[in-house]
């Protein structure tokens, strides 16, 4: 009887050693999935905070730009030689975008409001990095935004935006290239505006041909192709021309209040192709007037 015990304990042994075994790889197997999963998860979310671009630089300079649209829409009694608010054209809103390095992709009233209510700008950034200092590419990306102004100071919004995904004329590759070439095509480089007078040129092609090369806003090598000119009242004549193949608008104004405005500025993005007269006479109104005068 002894014996037969003995023999059945040692013939049980073997079994239970095998199980109790498998058990403990199975253990051990889901022990280190999970650790495994958990380095993993971690990791991911490491390599996305050590890796995600630091908005911090574009979105500065996409608030500067807000902060330059309320002065110039300020609504103090003291405001530029203005009672209410400086006068300005899109040619300003142009300035202060390429000043901070980035492009005008569409300028003008909000569909559900009024000519000369709301008006929407939106606009592409970190194509040109803030200042001289050399900035990592990773560390100023191509972000874009979107303003909404009317009259006064408080009316500027900023919100942010997804950059389009497509070329605005229609052909195959990046919109943030194309836009990088449209900066690099102003007239004698970039950030070239500046606030003068048109006075004592001609309302014409010719005058405006003139004007520019007077003025050396254009460089004795560019190629200056007039599109088309109207007179737009008030002795203001607006012209759509193309400067190195980039569309610009002109403002001619011989009224003495017009050195405070910039002349020249590119089209936004979305009128490169089309590059119209009445597109330019849209863009040459003026923002910023006198709320009394604007009823």
């Amino acid at each position: 009887m002894t014996t037969q015990a003995v023999g059945a304990q040692q013939d049980r042994r073997p079994g239970f050693a095998r199980e109790r075994g498998a058990g403990l790889r199975v253990l051990a197997f889901a022990v280190t999935a999970l650790v495994a999963g958990a380095m993993g998860v971690a990791g991911t979310l490491l390599h996305q905070r050590t890796t995600a671009p630091d908005t911090s630089a574009v979105d500065a300079q996409a608030a500067e730009i807000a902060e330059a649209l309320r002065a110039d829409l300020n609504a103090g009694f003291q405001s530029g030689g203005q009672p209410y608010g400086g006068q300005f054209t899109e040619g300003t809103l142009v300035a202060q975008v390429q000043g901070h390095g980035g492009v005008l992709l569409s300028a003008g009233p909000e569909q559900s409001q009024g000519a000369g209510k709301v008006h929407t700008a939106e606009v592409m950034l970190g194509l040109v990095p803030p200042g001289t200092e050399t900035v990592a590419a990773d560390a100023y990306p191509v972000r874009c935004y979107r303003y909404t102004f009317g009259l006064g100071t408080y009316s500027v919004k900023q919100s942010g935006m997804a950059c389009p995904a497509l070329r605005t004329d229609g052909k195959a590759g990046s919109l943030a290239a194309q836009m990088g070439v449209l900066l690099t095509q102003q007239p004698t480089g970039t950030f070239a505006y500046r606030q003068m007078t048109t006075a004592g040129y001609a309302h014409t092609p010719q005058g405006a041909v003139d004007f520019l090369k007077d003025k050396r806003l254009v460089a004795a090598g560019d190629t200056v192709s007039v599109v088309s000119g109207k007179a737009d009242g008030g002795d203001v004549y607006v012209l759509a021309l193309r400067i190195k193949g980039a569309c610009h608008y002109l403002r001619m104004d011989s009224s003495s209040t017009a050195s405070r405005l910039i002349p020249l500025w590119a089209a936004p993005a979305d009128e490169q192709e089309a590059c119209g007269v009445m597109q330019a006479v849209a863009a040459a109104a003026l923002y910023g007037i006198d709320p009394a005068k604007a009823g």
